[in-house]
C-alpha cells in the first residue's frame, strides 16, 4: 500500500503559537486531500507537515498561508518525495 508521494515541511513564524493556529489548519486540511500534522515546536514556530499529490500539497500550504497571513511572517519550506508516513491530518503534540 506504500507508495511515493510528495512531502512538504513548512515552518511559519510569527504570532502563530497560543492564536487556534494548529486548529484552523486542521479545518482548512478536512478541504484537501492531504495528510500530515502540524505542531508548535519550542522555538515559537508551527511545523506544518503535509504529503499526497503535489498539486493538492501546494494548495493545501497556500490556503493555509493565505487564511491564516496576519499570524505569518515568514515560512520556509522544504520539499521532497517519500513514502507516505501519515494516515490522516492531525495536531502533533
Amino acid at each position: 500500500m506504500d507508495y511515493r508521494v510528495f512531502q512538504m515541511n513548512c515552518w511559519f513564524e510569527g504570532h502563530v503559537q497560543g492564536v487556534g493556529f494548529r486548529y484552523q489548519t486542521v479545518g482548512v486540511a478536512k478541504g484537501f486531500d492531504v495528510t500530515g500534522y502540524i505542531q508548535n515546536m519550542v522555538d515559537g514556530r508551527v511545523h506544518l507537515y503535509a504529503e499526497g499529490e503535489e498539486t493538492e500539497v501546494v494548495a493545501f500550504q497556500a490556503e493555509v498561508e493565505s487564511e491564516l497571513k496576519n499570524y505569518i511572517k515568514g515560512t520556509e519550506i522544504k520539499t521532497g518525495s517519500g513514502d507516505r508516513a501519515c494516515r490522516n491530518f492531525r495536531i502533533e503534540q
